[in-house]
Protein backbone atom coordinates (compact mmCIF):
# COMPACT_ATOMS: atom_id res chain seq x y z
CA UNK A 1 0.00 0.00 0.00
CA UNK A 2 1.09 3.68 -0.58
CA UNK A 3 1.03 6.35 -2.80
CA UNK A 4 1.74 5.10 -6.90
CA UNK A 5 1.43 6.67 -10.33
CA UNK A 6 -1.57 6.24 -12.54
CA UNK A 7 0.17 3.94 -14.77
CA UNK A 8 -1.30 0.14 -13.71
CA UNK A 9 -4.76 2.15 -12.77
CA UNK A 10 -4.86 3.43 -16.69
CA UNK A 11 -3.83 0.17 -18.18
CA UNK A 12 -7.13 -1.70 -15.85
CA UNK A 13 -9.15 0.72 -16.81
CA UNK A 14 -8.56 1.16 -20.09
CA UNK A 15 -8.80 -2.60 -21.13
CA UNK A 16 -11.63 -2.94 -18.59
CA UNK A 17 -13.50 -0.36 -20.44
CA UNK A 18 -14.12 1.84 -16.83
CA UNK A 19 -12.94 4.96 -15.51
CA UNK A 20 -10.76 5.69 -12.09
CA UNK A 21 -12.54 8.67 -10.29
CA UNK A 22 -10.31 11.61 -9.56
CA UNK A 23 -11.56 13.85 -6.92
CA UNK A 24 -10.46 17.19 -5.45
CA UNK A 25 -9.48 17.49 -2.24
CA UNK A 26 -9.40 20.54 -0.03
CA UNK A 27 -9.45 19.16 3.71
CA UNK A 28 -9.55 16.17 6.29
CA UNK A 29 -13.77 15.35 6.03
CA UNK A 30 -13.44 15.58 1.95
CA UNK A 31 -10.23 13.02 2.25
CA UNK A 32 -11.98 10.89 4.39
CA UNK A 33 -15.12 10.73 3.17
CA UNK A 34 -14.02 10.19 -0.56
CA UNK A 35 -10.94 7.38 0.88
CA UNK A 36 -14.08 5.46 2.94
CA UNK A 37 -15.95 5.06 -0.15
CA UNK A 38 -13.54 3.94 -2.19
CA UNK A 39 -12.01 1.76 0.49
CA UNK A 40 -15.55 -0.30 0.99
CA UNK A 41 -15.98 -0.67 -3.02
CA UNK A 42 -12.36 -1.31 -3.12
CA UNK A 43 -12.17 0.48 -5.92
CA UNK A 44 -8.54 2.38 -7.14
CA UNK A 45 -8.67 6.16 -6.40
CA UNK A 46 -7.14 9.52 -7.55
CA UNK A 47 -6.94 12.40 -5.30
CA UNK A 48 -6.13 15.73 -7.08
CA UNK A 49 -4.74 19.01 -5.18
CA UNK A 50 -6.24 22.14 -7.39
CA UNK A 51 -4.01 25.53 -7.14
CA UNK A 52 -7.33 26.50 -4.93
CA UNK A 53 -6.34 23.60 -2.45
CA UNK A 54 -2.53 24.37 -2.56
CA UNK A 55 -3.87 27.94 -1.49
CA UNK A 56 -6.43 27.06 1.36
CA UNK A 57 -4.52 23.94 2.94
CA UNK A 58 -0.44 23.76 1.69
CA UNK A 59 0.07 20.86 -0.16
CA UNK A 60 1.97 19.76 2.89
CA UNK A 61 -0.56 19.04 4.69
CA UNK A 62 -2.72 17.66 1.95
CA UNK A 63 -0.06 15.11 1.62
CA UNK A 64 0.29 13.82 5.14
CA UNK A 65 -3.78 13.61 5.12
CA UNK A 66 -3.70 11.71 2.11
CA UNK A 67 -0.54 9.34 3.80
CA UNK A 68 -2.76 9.05 6.74
CA UNK A 69 -5.75 7.85 4.58
CA UNK A 70 -3.33 5.30 2.74
CA UNK A 71 -2.32 4.10 6.19
CA UNK A 72 -6.31 3.86 7.88
CA UNK A 73 -7.65 2.26 4.74
CA UNK A 74 -4.90 0.13 3.56
CA UNK A 75 -5.58 1.51 -0.47
CA UNK A 76 -2.81 2.33 -3.29
CA UNK A 77 -4.08 6.21 -3.57
CA UNK A 78 -2.26 8.06 -7.06
CA UNK A 79 -1.76 12.17 -5.47
CA UNK A 80 -2.27 14.26 -8.08
CA UNK A 81 -1.35 18.18 -9.44
CA UNK A 82 -4.39 19.32 -10.59
CA UNK A 83 -3.83 22.01 -13.01
CA UNK A 84 -0.31 22.96 -12.54
CA UNK A 85 -0.22 25.94 -14.94
CA UNK A 86 4.31 26.03 -15.03
CA UNK A 87 6.70 23.97 -14.86
CA UNK A 88 7.68 25.63 -11.24
CA UNK A 89 4.83 24.12 -9.38
CA UNK A 90 4.89 20.87 -11.21
CA UNK A 91 8.72 20.64 -10.25
CA UNK A 92 7.38 21.11 -6.90
CA UNK A 93 4.90 19.10 -6.94
CA UNK A 94 7.60 16.16 -7.90
CA UNK A 95 9.80 17.25 -5.65
CA UNK A 96 6.89 17.01 -2.64
CA UNK A 97 5.77 13.56 -3.25
CA UNK A 98 3.14 13.80 -5.22
CA UNK A 99 2.89 11.00 -8.07
CA UNK A 100 0.88 12.44 -10.95
CA UNK A 101 1.25 15.76 -12.00
CA UNK A 102 -0.69 17.73 -14.86
CA UNK A 103 0.82 20.77 -16.41
CA UNK A 104 -2.21 22.65 -18.39
CA UNK A 105 -0.21 24.35 -21.07
CA UNK A 106 -4.00 24.70 -22.88
CA UNK A 107 -3.73 28.47 -22.59
CA UNK A 108 -0.35 28.55 -24.91
CA UNK A 109 -0.27 27.86 -28.31
CA UNK A 110 0.14 24.42 -29.69
CA UNK A 111 3.70 24.83 -30.23
CA UNK A 112 4.33 26.30 -26.42
CA UNK A 113 1.93 23.62 -25.06
CA UNK A 114 4.00 21.26 -26.53
CA UNK A 115 7.59 22.91 -25.22
CA UNK A 116 6.16 23.03 -21.44
CA UNK A 117 4.51 19.92 -21.74
CA UNK A 118 7.82 17.97 -22.53
CA UNK A 119 9.97 19.89 -20.13
CA UNK A 120 7.32 18.90 -17.45
CA UNK A 121 7.38 15.42 -18.76
CA UNK A 122 11.31 15.11 -18.67
CA UNK A 123 11.65 16.27 -15.38
CA UNK A 124 8.60 14.11 -13.95
CA UNK A 125 9.83 11.05 -15.77
CA UNK A 126 13.22 11.22 -14.09
CA UNK A 127 11.81 10.87 -10.68
CA UNK A 128 9.39 8.34 -11.09
CA UNK A 129 6.27 10.37 -11.58
CA UNK A 130 3.62 10.43 -14.49
CA UNK A 131 2.02 13.56 -16.22
CA UNK A 132 -1.35 14.38 -17.74
CA UNK A 133 -1.24 16.88 -20.08
CA UNK A 134 -4.39 19.50 -22.07
CA UNK A 135 -5.17 20.07 -25.41
CA UNK A 136 -8.12 22.06 -26.27
CA UNK A 137 -9.61 24.96 -23.61
CA UNK A 138 -12.53 23.81 -21.48
CA UNK A 139 -15.13 26.22 -20.83
CA UNK A 140 -15.85 27.41 -16.95
CA UNK A 141 -14.86 28.35 -13.65
CA UNK A 142 -12.55 26.16 -11.03
CA UNK A 143 -10.43 27.83 -9.13
CA UNK A 144 -7.76 29.78 -10.50
CA UNK A 145 -9.27 28.29 -14.22
CA UNK A 146 -11.12 30.48 -15.52
CA UNK A 147 -11.97 30.39 -19.78
CA UNK A 148 -14.66 32.52 -21.51
CA UNK A 149 -17.08 30.09 -23.73
CA UNK A 150 -16.46 32.29 -26.43
CA UNK A 151 -12.62 31.19 -25.81
CA UNK A 152 -13.08 26.94 -25.16
CA UNK A 153 -11.86 25.16 -28.14
CA UNK A 154 -12.53 21.33 -28.85
CA UNK A 155 -9.06 18.92 -29.07
CA UNK A 156 -8.27 18.45 -32.74
CA UNK A 157 -7.75 14.88 -33.32
CA UNK A 158 -4.72 15.12 -35.05
CA UNK A 159 -2.69 17.45 -33.04
CA UNK A 160 -3.91 15.60 -30.09
CA UNK A 161 -1.57 12.69 -31.93
CA UNK A 162 1.12 14.90 -32.68
CA UNK A 163 0.60 16.55 -29.23
CA UNK A 164 1.28 12.83 -27.44
CA UNK A 165 3.99 12.01 -29.95
CA UNK A 166 5.85 15.08 -29.26
CA UNK A 167 5.75 15.22 -25.18
CA UNK A 168 5.46 12.01 -24.04
CA UNK A 169 2.82 12.83 -21.85
CA UNK A 170 1.11 9.49 -20.03
CA UNK A 171 -2.85 11.07 -20.10
CA UNK A 172 -4.05 13.37 -21.87
CA UNK A 173 -7.27 15.75 -20.70
CA UNK A 174 -9.29 16.47 -23.88
CA UNK A 175 -12.19 18.47 -24.77
CA UNK A 176 -15.38 17.58 -25.74
CA UNK A 177 -18.04 19.82 -24.42
CA UNK A 178 -17.99 19.53 -20.17
CA UNK A 179 -16.71 22.56 -18.72
CA UNK A 180 -15.67 23.32 -14.83
CA UNK A 181 -18.09 24.87 -12.19
CA UNK A 182 -21.47 23.74 -11.68
CA UNK A 183 -23.11 25.79 -15.40
CA UNK A 184 -22.15 23.42 -17.86
CA UNK A 185 -25.15 23.68 -19.73
CA UNK A 186 -27.81 26.03 -21.02
CA UNK A 187 -29.94 23.84 -23.15
CA UNK A 188 -30.03 20.32 -23.86
CA UNK A 189 -26.60 19.14 -22.50
CA UNK A 190 -24.63 17.33 -25.34
CA UNK A 191 -21.06 16.17 -25.66
CA UNK A 192 -19.32 15.65 -28.94
CA UNK A 193 -18.72 11.77 -29.15
CA UNK A 194 -17.69 11.48 -32.30
CA UNK A 195 -14.94 13.16 -31.51
CA UNK A 196 -14.02 11.39 -28.79
CA UNK A 197 -14.51 8.14 -30.79
CA UNK A 198 -11.76 9.60 -33.31
CA UNK A 199 -9.16 10.57 -30.68
CA UNK A 200 -9.53 7.39 -29.01
CA UNK A 201 -9.25 5.29 -32.19
CA UNK A 202 -6.52 7.42 -33.42
CA UNK A 203 -4.66 7.08 -30.18
CA UNK A 204 -5.10 3.16 -29.39
CA UNK A 205 -4.76 2.12 -25.71
CA UNK A 206 -3.64 5.76 -24.56
CA UNK A 207 -5.58 7.10 -21.28
CA UNK A 208 -7.74 9.63 -22.07
CA UNK A 209 -9.34 12.31 -18.82
CA UNK A 210 -12.69 14.43 -19.07
CA UNK A 211 -12.27 17.34 -16.67
CA UNK A 212 -15.56 19.50 -15.49
CA UNK A 213 -17.43 15.73 -15.45
CA UNK A 214 -19.46 16.69 -12.14
CA UNK A 215 -22.92 15.64 -12.63
CA UNK A 216 -24.40 18.05 -10.63
CA UNK A 217 -26.98 16.38 -9.18
CA UNK A 218 -30.29 17.59 -8.68
CA UNK A 219 -31.34 16.30 -5.31
CA UNK A 220 -28.09 18.52 -3.67
CA UNK A 221 -28.70 21.93 -6.04
CA UNK A 222 -32.38 21.34 -4.21
CA UNK A 223 -31.32 20.93 -1.07
CA UNK A 224 -28.76 23.75 -0.91
CA UNK A 225 -31.41 26.27 -2.26
CA UNK A 226 -34.33 24.66 0.13
CA UNK A 227 -31.74 25.27 2.78
CA UNK A 228 -31.00 29.23 1.32
CA UNK A 229 -28.63 28.64 -1.03
CA UNK A 230 -28.80 30.59 -4.59
CA UNK A 231 -28.21 28.33 -7.11
CA UNK A 232 -30.90 27.99 -9.86
CA UNK A 233 -30.47 26.36 -12.86
CA UNK A 234 -27.04 24.64 -11.83
CA UNK A 235 -26.50 21.56 -14.69
CA UNK A 236 -24.17 19.29 -14.87
CA UNK A 237 -22.83 16.54 -17.13
CA UNK A 238 -25.60 13.27 -17.40
CA UNK A 239 -24.32 10.18 -15.39
CA UNK A 240 -24.98 7.98 -18.72
CA UNK A 241 -22.92 10.52 -21.01
CA UNK A 242 -20.31 9.55 -18.36
CA UNK A 243 -20.60 5.98 -18.87
CA UNK A 244 -20.57 5.86 -22.21
CA UNK A 245 -17.06 8.00 -22.07
CA UNK A 246 -15.56 5.34 -19.78
CA UNK A 247 -16.43 2.88 -22.32
CA UNK A 248 -14.41 4.50 -25.07
CA UNK A 249 -11.14 5.30 -23.80
CA UNK A 250 -12.16 7.82 -21.01
CA UNK A 251 -9.93 6.60 -17.99
CA UNK A 252 -10.06 9.29 -15.72
CA UNK A 253 -13.11 11.33 -14.87
CA UNK A 254 -12.94 14.38 -12.70
CA UNK A 255 -15.13 15.10 -9.99
CA UNK A 256 -14.89 18.38 -7.88
CA UNK A 257 -18.44 20.28 -8.16
CA UNK A 258 -20.03 17.16 -6.90
CA UNK A 259 -17.98 16.84 -3.62
CA UNK A 260 -18.86 20.84 -3.13
CA UNK A 261 -22.26 20.51 -3.34
CA UNK A 262 -23.17 17.51 -1.57
CA UNK A 263 -20.68 19.24 1.44
CA UNK A 264 -22.66 22.36 1.12
CA UNK A 265 -25.97 21.15 0.97
CA UNK A 266 -25.52 19.13 4.35
CA UNK A 267 -24.17 21.52 6.21
CA UNK A 268 -26.96 24.13 5.25
CA UNK A 269 -29.70 21.18 6.25
CA UNK A 270 -27.93 21.29 9.61
CA UNK A 271 -27.37 24.60 10.36
CA UNK A 272 -31.17 25.65 9.68
CA UNK A 273 -32.49 22.56 11.64
CA UNK A 274 -29.89 23.04 14.77
CA UNK A 275 -29.28 26.63 14.99
CA UNK A 276 -28.43 25.92 18.28
CA UNK A 277 -25.26 23.78 17.12
CA UNK A 278 -21.84 25.49 16.70
CA UNK A 279 -19.03 22.61 17.06
CA UNK A 280 -17.68 22.26 13.89
CA UNK A 281 -17.99 18.40 14.44
CA UNK A 282 -21.61 18.67 14.23
CA UNK A 283 -22.00 19.47 10.90
CA UNK A 284 -18.47 18.54 8.97
CA UNK A 285 -19.67 14.89 10.27
CA UNK A 286 -22.58 15.05 7.97
CA UNK A 287 -21.41 16.69 5.71
CA UNK A 288 -18.26 13.67 5.38
CA UNK A 289 -21.10 11.56 5.20
CA UNK A 290 -22.87 13.21 2.47
CA UNK A 291 -19.44 12.84 0.37
CA UNK A 292 -18.68 9.35 0.98
CA UNK A 293 -22.30 8.18 -0.12
CA UNK A 294 -22.03 10.28 -3.17
CA UNK A 295 -18.74 9.11 -4.31
CA UNK A 296 -20.19 5.29 -3.23
CA UNK A 297 -22.86 5.95 -6.03
CA UNK A 298 -20.11 7.51 -8.50
CA UNK A 299 -17.50 4.47 -8.15
CA UNK A 300 -20.80 1.66 -8.63
CA UNK A 301 -23.25 3.41 -11.02
CA UNK A 302 -21.02 5.78 -12.88
CA UNK A 303 -17.16 5.01 -13.34
CA UNK A 304 -18.30 1.45 -13.14
CA UNK A 305 -14.73 0.78 -11.12
CA UNK A 306 -15.85 -1.23 -7.77
CA UNK A 307 -14.01 -3.65 -6.94
CA UNK A 308 -11.57 -3.04 -9.73
CA UNK A 309 -9.00 -2.54 -6.96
Amino acid sequence: MGLVTSTEMFKKAYDGGYAVGAFNVNNMEIIQGIVEAAAEEQAPLILQVSAGARKYAHPVYLKKLVEAAVEVTGLDICLHLDHGDDFEICKACVDGGFTSVMIDGSKHSFTENIALTKQVVEYAHDHGVVVEAELGKLAGVEDDVNVDTRNATYTDPDEAVEFVERTGCDSLAITIGTSHGAFKFKGEPRLDFERLYKISDMLPGFPLVLHGASSVPKEFVNLCNQYGGQIPGAQGVPEDMLRKAAKSGVCKINIDTDLRLAMTASIRQVFVENPGWFDPRQYLGPGRSAIKAMVAHKIKNVLDCSHKR
